[in-house]
């Protein structure tokens, strides 16, 4: 048992203890917090949150469409994917932070697809574009296998799994 001299100061140090967590935890939720986040109204079509993120599916991810046609060897695949998706981050990152979060945190999911000719990869990006999809068409500087400016790889996304399908979901994995 305590002396009852030492009560008073050890509970002094106990609330200051707690009011320390507790002043620690709101300014910290403050800091978190995007600035202006909550002052505009959200749009009249939006359906609020993670539904616009995500799409109906809920699933979000990343595709990397290659041509096959050019016949790039391995490396030269991985390089030009990689091209791209550092490409797609980096829109994402800037137009749409919350979506690239989402993306994160389910994984960064990433499917590699091919597509025959140069002629498909146009077609792609069109229709990627009309749906409001991020892209990034690839061209290759021209050092290594193929000549330059040839458009090697499309990336669609991040985005919501089931509208990237509406425009990737016939063409087979790489």
């Amino acid at each position: 048992s305590l002396p009852s001299r030492s009560l008073p100061s050890f509970l002094k140090v106990i609330v200051g203890v707690v009011c320390g967590v507790c002043l620690g935890w709101g300014i910290r939720g403050k800091l978190r917090r995007k600035p202006g986040a909550g002052i505009l109204p959200e749009p009249p079509n939006s359906l609020g949150g993670e539904a616009d993120i995500m799409g109906e599916s809920g699933e979000l991810k990343l595709v990397l469409i290659v041509r096959n046609d050019l016949k790039m060897g391995k490396g030269k695949v991985a390089a030009q994917c990689s091209h791209a998706a550092v490409s797609a981050y980096k829109q994402v990152h800037k137009r749409n932070p919350e979506l690239l979060k989402q993306w994160e945190y389910c994984g960064q999911p990433k499917v590699v697809l091919k597509a025959p000719d140069e002629e498909t990869l146009v077609q792609l990006l069109a229709e990627a574009k009309r749906l409001g999809l991020t892209v990034s068409l690839i061209q290759d500087a021209g050092r290594t296998q193929i000549a330059p400016g040839s458009r090697t790889v499309l990336g669609i996304g991040p985005g919501p799994a089931d509208v990237i399908d509406k425009v990737s979901g016939h063409l087979k994995l790489f």
